[in-house]
């Protein structure tokens, strides 16, 4: 009977979400499949080494390993807002690991704690972005089903966690001469790579559909600079009055950018002013507005739960039914039910009876 070594499978199956995930042609997926061809390509090379323990096999190995913690970063980049930055840099520590390799016959450095290094950098970074708040994350859909600050933290902790398993291998290599090496490799890469295939893929969703009108931008625009704070009141009033009027939390892909280029006021302002008065993030207030919409035509019309769902600005039905239950305590059609039952008009204000935040 043929035996296919495990990483070889994990290899097959990222692939698999490769391909899937690359015949959407969808831009926002970019990052991902990048990610995804060199979490593939390593799990591929990690069962080749360690099968047949080729040169070129343990030449290429920490290469790939190196370029990880920049594509996985790099399915965050999208998310930050902005101007895009140049993803050049983050693969420069990709090409220093390959000049070492070369260099490794003459001149042996610990490839494998450089690579710990690099993995714990990565990590932690991610991990604090996550810490800081949704304004690090100001082009993200806002009320999207994934977190991103919570999907950032814990992809952190699994860069953390990877760098933990290449010291391992370098205290394997240093005091049992790699004897649990390819142990060691097999069991981190495949508990590793899939979770963080899954998070940034996710996290990929939450990054809007179609690109700010250039009109827009132009006529609205408003920089992060470190301006006077105003008062949270204000800048609350503002931006209800410019969310009722427009009804901006019908888009859905409306993100902390875009809210703080119609209102005029910076992004962090908004959020810390949101955060500081009604005790909630940005997108559990965007939540709160689409909400309280779906109440309304759940109630005055016979419209279809799906097609108020859209209307409202949500995009899947897990998020909304789920949202929807944690305002008012009651499914959407169970609140539509309850609504007729009474026949008050006036039910919307019951919500109270239920948590307030999304």
């Amino acid at each position: 009977m043929i035996l296919i070594p495990l990483p070889a499978i994990v290899a097959l199956l990222l692939g698999f979400v490769l391909c899937l995930v690359a015949l959407k042609r969808d831009r926002r997926f970019r990052p991902i499949i990048v990610f995804l061809a060199v979490s593939t390509a390593l799990m591929t090379l990690v069962s080749l080494r360690w099968s047949f323990d080729a040169p070129v096999f343990r030449f290429l190995q920490p290469v790939f390993a190196a370029l990880l913690p920049a594509t996985a970063w790099l399915c965050f980049a999208g998310l930050e807002g902005g101007a895009r930055r140049p993803a050049w840099p983050h693969y420069l520590p990709g090409a220093v690991i390959l000049v070492l390799s070369l260099l490794w016959p003459h001149f042996q450095t610990p490839i494998d704690a450089l690579l710990a290094f690099l993995f714990f950098g990565y990590g932690s970074a991610l991990m604090w972005r996550g810490l800081q708040g949704e304004e690090n994350f100001a082009g993200a859909r806002l009320g999207a089903a994934v977190d991103p600050c919570r999907a950032a933290m814990f992809v952190g902790a699994l860069l953390v966690f990877s760098g933990m398993i290449d010291l391992a291998i370098a205290f394997d290599f240093g005091l049992a001469g790699g004897a649990h090496a390819a142990t060691i490799v097999s069991v981190g890469n495949m508990a590793v790579l899939p979770l963080i295939a899954w998070a940034a893929l996710a996290v990929a969703r939450s990054l809007p559909e179609t690109e700010e009108p250039p009109a827009a931008e132009a006529t609205t625009r408003v920089e992060e600079r470190d301006q006077p704070t105003a008062d949270d009141a204000l800048v609350l009033a503002a931006t209800h009055r410019v969310l009722s009027e427009r009804q901006l939390y019908r888009d859905p892909d409306l993100t902390l950018e875009r809210l703080a280029r119609r209102v005029g006021i910076p992004g962090r302002q908004i959020s810390q002013a949101i955060n500081r008065r009604l005790g909630r993030n940005v997108s559990q207030e965007i939540n709160q507005w689409r909400i309280r919409e779906a109440m309304t035509l759940l109630e005055e019309t016979d419209r279809p739960v799906t097609a108020i769902m859209f209307d409202c600005g949500f995009q899947t039905k897990s998020n909304f039914n789920n949202t929807f239950r944690r305002v008012t305590g009651l499914s959407p059609s169970d609140w539509r039910r309850r609504a007729k039952e009474t026949g008050e008009a006036g039910l919307s204000a019951a919500k109270a009876s239920g948590p307030e935040t999304p």
